[in-house]
């Protein structure tokens, strides 16, 4: 069992910058990989970003280059750093961990507002 928290959400104008946190308790020792997934009103949930324990990243192509995810194992930690964010950056994020056995956690979101 894992559970996920994250933190870092809120209200930024375009242009701004937020960086998520992610903290995993519990089985930690059995995650593989981390990532991020967002979700707006009317849309599908959409992977963001993701990280395995070795330190290989995946980016959704919508990104350009502005989001960074990054981990600390030894702190059980995952975080994404959203730099020069646009309304359409809106949603709810997501953290997820991948266990060594293909089971899938999620944590409870957290809100990203890009308005001015």
């Amino acid at each position: 069992q894992v559970q996920l928290v994250e933190s870092g959400g809120g209200l930024v104008q375009p242009g701004g910058s937020l960086r998520l946190s992610c903290a995993a308790s519990g089985s930690t020792m059995s995650i593989y990989a981390m990532g991020w997934y967002r979700q707006a009103p009317g849309k599908q949930r959409e992977l963001v970003a993701s990280i395995t324990r070795s330190g290989t990243t995946n980016y959704a192509d919508f990104l350009k280059g502005r989001f960074t995810i990054s981990r600390d194992n030894a702190k059980n930690m995952v975080y994404l750093q959203m730099n020069s964010l646009k309304p359409e950056d809106t949603a709810v994020y997501y953290c997820n961990a991948a266990t060594w056995a293909d089971a899938y956690y999620w944590g409870q979101g957290t809100q990203v507002t890009v308005s001015s």
